[in-house]
């Protein structure tokens, strides 16, 4: 071109950017937590935000013509898909989540074990995706080192990661019940305890404290992204940082 016109161009090209996420949701029995809420209302609990959450994500990935997947385990990878943007697989992930928004906390998995579930997903991902985390990190192996080296191993081959950290802050965090005798049971194990709230609301807040930051630190040592995800919040939040990080990737 230079030859023949004597001037200087610069070619630039122009592509739409595609992005391939894939959600991965916690759906063990702790996720179930607060039990009373019904499916058309606006209550949540943990698993009811998640699938909403997941559900508006996807249509924004329809309308951006990007690629998602989704992932459910609880004691084991349950089920996983690959990335896929047609109209056909977004029908299907919605069937999915409305199966597991349609579970009661009775017949949801018991146990949580996700060390071996998340590094599963890493495996199974084998080009650069978006990975959206939604848990409440409450595994119940006892091994937290191990379940952080499973969050370490989702950064594996360059993929991006957002740890959503599901919980009712009110009724979790500041342990907020009314000053009388209560009897709190593990979803999981079925365990029972008695107890004033009042009389160990102060360690509790403490303990709850001490997880949280070292889930922070944790994540910021892996590079992963962390969102405290309040249910009573609503999922707008969610979309916030999905949009904010998508930005970033392009």
């Amino acid at each position: 071109l230079y030859a023949r016109t004597e001037k200087l161009f610069l070619k630039r090209y122009e592509e739409e950017t595609n992005l391939r996420c894939q959600l991965v949701i916690d759906h063990s029995a702790s996720m179930y937590f607060p039990g009373e809420v019904s499916e058309d209302g606006d209550d949540f609990n943990k698993i009811k935000f998640s699938v909403y959450a997941a559900a508006a994500l996807i249509e924004l990935f329809r309308r951006q013509r990007d690629a998602v997947g989704l992932s459910l385990f609880a004691n084991e990878l349950d089920m996983s898909t690959r990335a896929k943007s047609s109209h056909a697989h977004h029908n299907f992930l919605y069937h999915e989540l409305e199966k597991v928004l349609n579970t009661v906390s009775g017949d949801a998995p018991k146990e949580t074990a996700a060390v071996k579930a998340l590094h599963e997903v890493a495996e199974s991902l084998h080009r650069r995706s978006l990975v959206m985390l939604f848990t409440d990190m409450l595994d119940n192996s006892e091994r937290q080192d191990e379940l952080f080296e499973a969050l370490q191993h989702l950064k594996h081959n360059k993929h991006e990661v957002i740890l959503f950290h599901v919980t009712d802050r009110k009724k979790e965090k500041e342990f907020d019940y009314s000053n009388r005798p209560h009897t709190f049971v593990d979803l999981e194990s079925g365990e029972e305890v008695k107890v004033n709230p009042i009389d160990v609301r102060q360690f509790y807040r403490e303990q709850m404290d001490k997880f949280t930051n070292d889930l922070k630190m944790r994540c910021g040592q892996y590079q992963i992204d962390f969102v405290e995800s309040d249910v009573n919040e609503g999922v707008n939040p969610i979309m916030l940082q999905y949009l904010i990080k998508r930005q970033k990737l392009f």
